[in-house]
């Protein structure tokens, strides 16, 4: 059982990192210290077909311009960015542009193959947003990922997760690596990304924030 998940793993990983040319406690969680107060991942060991599908994953920091294979599909992309950035501008009005990280969300929502909603439901119960936020256990940025992931899968340098891609890069691979452990379980596998596996509270407020940021156009 355990090698087909290994192997489920990698293979999902390895199909992530190649998408890349193809081209997730609410507002409480981010105070105007900009600290967090969400939980963190739970380091466990990797087996070294995992970590090497992981950190082939993290590379290939090129630069996140969408790709659309339709007129349509564009439309569709400058629709959401139009709505999406009134809704964080409402949220955050001291933010003067969001172009920069709406035009990351989708490059690596779409990359690590997540809903949009679901990454954007977690950044905001992780860190409402904010760039700079540190949790009490130590995570770090928007997607509050734990510095260990960089000396497991990155190059060692935790200061990394406060650059905007590179966070969002983390944490949507992170996020994809715990479903494909939970063998596509959503609630399983956002309690392990909080480090409450199990439990009802985080997936529930992800949930919850989710709905916030569906959009259809």
């Amino acid at each position: 059982m355990q090698g087909r998940l290994q192997g489920t793993t990698r293979r999902a990983m390895l199909r992530s990192a190649g998408a890349a040319h193809a081209l997730a406690l609410p507002a409480l969680l981010g105070l105007g210290s900009g600290a967090a107060h969400a939980g963190g991942q739970v380091e466990e060991p990797l087996i070294d077909s995992v970590r090497s599908a992981l950190s082939a994953a993290i590379r290939n920091a090129a630069p996140p311009v969408p790709e659309f294979p339709t007129v349509q599909a564009q439309q569709q992309y400058q629709s959401w960015v139009y709505r999406t950035r009134s809704l964080l501008r409402r949220r955050r009005p001291e933010v003067d542009d969001w172009q920069d990280f709406l035009q990351t969300v989708w490059y690596e929502s779409k990359r690590a193959g997540l809903e949009l909603s679901l990454v954007m439901g977690l950044i905001q119960v992780e860190s409402n947003f904010r760039k700079h936020a540190v949790s009490n256990v130590g995570a770090r940025g928007f997607m509050q990922v734990m510095p260990f992931w960089v000396r497991l899968i990155g190059e060692g340098d935790p200061a990394v997760l406060f650059r905007l891609q590179a966070n969002l890069r983390f944490g949507c691979v992170i996020l994809r690596h715990y479903l494909d452990r939970e063998q596509g379980d959503e609630f399983m596998a956002l309690g392990r990304y909080n480090g409450s596996r199990g439990q009802a509270s985080y997936p529930n407020a992800v949930r919850a924030a989710q709905r916030n940021w569906h959009y259809v156009a």
